[in-house]
C-alpha cells in the first residue's frame, strides 16, 4: 500500500471533528489532509483504468478525472459563495503547477543528472494552450478596468459586476472550453503520436493490476470521499482563517489548490526521479492548461445554475501579476526542451517569492 494511503486515518477524524463542532482550524486540517488520500485513490483508479482502455480513452479518462478533486472543492466553495476563494484557488493551481511541481519535479529529476530532456513540440504546445486560455481570462478584467469598474480589492467578495461582465465572462468561458474539447481532439487523435510519447512508459503495468469493475467502483467510492472532505473543508475556511491569522485569499491561492492536486504534484516528481520528464513536464504544464481551459469555464457556467450570483471572471491585480509571470515562465521553459536542477531551484524560488507577496497582500 502506497504511504499516502495512510493519510486516510484523517477522514474520519474530519467528520467526528465536523460533528462534534470543534474548531475551525482543527477541522480545516483534518478534512485538507482527507482530501490528498482520497485524490490519490481517484489518480491510481484513473491510471488503471487507463492502462486497459488505450491511449484514446485513457489520455481523456486522465484529462478529465486529473483536476477533479479540484473541481469537486470549488464547486463547493462556489455554493457558499466564495467567488474570491474559488477564483484565487484556480490561480493557486495555475501557479502550483507551473511553478511548484514543475520547479520540484526538475530539482528532484535532475539532482544526479547533467539534464534531462523531454518532448520539445508536446511540451511548448500545452504551454501554448495555457497561454491562449491565460490570455481569454485576463481580457474580462481588462474591460472592466477600461470602463472605470476597478478590480476586486485582496480579500472582497464582490458579486455584483455589470450584466455585460456577466455575459462576457459566460462568452468567454464557453469560447475556453470549445477550445478545450478542439485541443483534446488534437492531442488524442489527429496528432496522438506527439503526445503520447512517456504514455507507454509511464502505464507499463501499474503496481498490483486491477480489474475494471474493482478500478470504476473504487473511482466513484473516491468520488464521493473527495466531495464529503471538500464540503468540510469548505464550511471551515471562512472561520479557519480567521482563527488561524491568514487571509481567504492567501488560504485559496496556496493551501486549497496544493491540497486539490496533491495526487498530481507527488505523480509528476516521481516519474521526474525516474528520468520520465516527458510526463512529469506534461503533468505540470497539462494540467495548469487543464485548469484554464475547462475547470475555469466549468464553475462560470455552474456559477449561473447553482451559485449564489454568477461568477465573473475577474481577477484581482496580484492573481493577474501571478498568472502572467507562471504563464510565460512555463512558455520559456517549454521552448528548450531540456531542463537542469538550477533550474527548478529558480522555479521554487519563485513560488516562494509569490507566496510572501500574497501573504503580505
Amino acid at each position: 500500500m502506497r504511504p499516502v494511503y495512510y493519510l486516510s486515518a484523517f477522514i474520519p477524524i474530519a467528520v467526528a471533528l465536523d460533528i462534534a463542532h470543534a474548531s475551525a482550524p482543527l477541522i480545516f486540517f483534518a478534512s485538507a489532509i482527507g482530501v490528498i488520500p482520497t485524490a490519490a485513490l481517484m489518480s491510481d483508479a484513473t491510471e488503471q483504468l487507463a492502462a486497459r482502455s488505450g491511449p484514446g480513452i485513457g489520455g481523456l479518462l486522465n484529462v478529465t478525472f486529473g483536476n477533479a478533486p479540484e473541481l469537486i472543492i470549488a464547486f463547493f466553495a462556489l455554493l457558499e459563495g466564495l467567488q474570491e476563494v474559488v477564483k484565487a484557488s484556480l490561480v493557486g493551481s495555475v501557479l502550483g503547477n507551473s511553478l511548484l511541481v514543475l520547479g520540484a519535479s526538475m530539482l528532484a529529476g535532475g539532482w544526479k543528472r547533467e539534464k534531462q530532456t523531454f518532448n520539445r513540440t508536446a511540451a511548448h504546445t500545452q504551454a501554448g494552450m495555457l497561454l491562449l486560455a491565460a490570455g481569454a481570462l485576463i481580457m474580462p478584467a481588462i474591460f472592466q478596468l477600461v470602463h472605470g469598474g476597478g478590480l476586486p480589492r485582496v480579500g472582497e467578495e464582490r458579486h455584483h459586476f455589470s450584466p455585460d461582465i456577466n455575459h462576457l465572462s459566460l462568452g468567454v468561458a464557453i469560447v475556453l472550453i470549445i477550445s478545450y474539447v478542439v485541443g483534446l481532439w488534437f492531442s488524442l487523435r489527429t496528432h496522438r503520436d506527439v503526445f503520447n510519447v512517456g504514455h507507454d512508459s509511464e502505464a507499463e503495468t501499474p503496481t498490483g493490476t486491477w480489474t475494471t469493475r474493482k478500478s470504476v467502483l473504487l473511482l466513484a467510492i473516491a468520488g464521493v470521499l473527495v466531495g464529503v472532505m471538500s464540503e468540510i473543508l469548505v464550511s471551515s475556511i471562512e472561520d479557519a482563517s480567521k482563527d488561524i491569522g491568514l487571509s481567504q485569499f492567501f488560504v485559496g491561492v496556496f493551501i486549497v489548490a496544493i491540497v486539490g492536486n496533491a495526487a498530481e504534484h507527488y505523480v509528476a516528481v516521481v516519474v521526474a526521479m525516474k528520468n520520465k520528464m516527458d510526463l512529469a513536464v506534461n503533468i505540470a504544464i497539462g494540467s495548469s492548461a487543464q485548469i484554464a481551459l475547462f475547470v475555469a469555464p466549468v464553475l462560470v457556467l455552474l456559477s449561473f445554475g447553482f451559485g449564489k450570483f454568477p461568477m465573473a471572471l475577474v481577477f484581482n491585480g496580484y492573481e493577474l501579476a501571478g498568472l502572467v509571470t507562471a504563464v510565460l515562465i512555463a512558455n520559456f521553459l517549454a521552448s528548450e526542451g531540456e531542463s537542469t536542477w538550477f533550474e527548478g531551484v529558480q522555479l521554487l524560488a519563485l513560488y516562494a517569492v509569490l507566496g510572501l507577496v500574497f501573504f503580505f497582500a
